[in-house]
């Protein structure tokens, strides 16, 4: 299997199009304060391949917050054999360099806010 580095807009369009879902493989502090709408928590502290949700119809991303992570992961996976082939190219700083929402916590309020909800 060969391993995919897909840009930002790329995963944006699947995960819009219902064709991908994407798993942040950082650290819960850093996912409640900022992640990708929809995103599903995996921390690579005690990520474990096997927990991550395939059901064969869409495609899983993994991402982090500049790339290593993600492909840490990915490498992670491929020695576990399960089929993940793709991480986010960037990380969220790609995905926030390429103009595309977040979810974050306004510090004022305390609240979520979603761009996208």
């Amino acid at each position: 299997m060969s391993l995919r580095e897909i840009d930002p807009k790329a995963v944006a369009e699947a995960v819009n199009a219902n064709e991908a879902v994407i798993i942040d493989v950082r650290e819960p502090r850093e996912f409640a304060t900022e992640r990708l709408h929809g995103a599903s928590l995996h921390p690579l502290s005690t990520f474990d391949p096997a927990s991550l949700p395939i059901d064969g119809t869409r495609d899983v991303i993994l991402h982090c917050g500049s790339g290593k992570r993600s492909m840490d992961a990915l490498e992670r996976c491929q020695a576990a054999g399960v089929n993940i082939t793709a991480h986010m190219k960037g990380g969220l700083m790609a995905w926030k360099a390429a103009g595309l929402p977040t979810v974050q916590i306004d510090p004022a309020t305390g609240k979520v806010v979603d761009p996208v909800a």
